[in-house]
């Protein structure tokens, strides 16, 4: 799969204000499904399951079973290589126009 098809599953899943709010909710710990179920009470379980999946597919979540229960933990690789790509250039480029600014001021 190319890189723009990795970066189309990205965007397509951080598009989303729930799956957005499921990493949020992953960030600091793993948690289970019925713990995310629980914590997205206006979701049915099957529409929990959909996102999950969706995060899955751009490699956000990574699921892991431990007898009866699956864990899904956060994988913030693909996050910081679009920050890499998308936001770092864009930043670099911006600070270095404000920086000829300041010395334009100040010569």
């Amino acid at each position: 799969m190319s890189s723009d098809d990795e970066n189309d599953k990205i965007f397509k899943a951080l598009g989303n204000r729930v799956r957005r709010n499921m990493l949020d909710r992953l960030k600091d710990n793993p948690q289970t499904t019925g713990a995310l179920c629980d914590a997205f009470p206006e979701l049915d379980r099957c529409t929990v399951m959909q996102h999950l999946k969706v995060l899955e597919d751009a490699e956000l979540v990574i699921p892991r079973r431990e007898g009866r229960e699956r864990w899904n933990h956060l994988n913030a690789i693909p996050i910081q290589q679009l920050h890499e790509r998308w936001i770092g250039s864009y930043a670099a480029y911006a600070a270095q126009g404000l920086l000829k600014l300041k010395q334009s001021l100040e010569g």
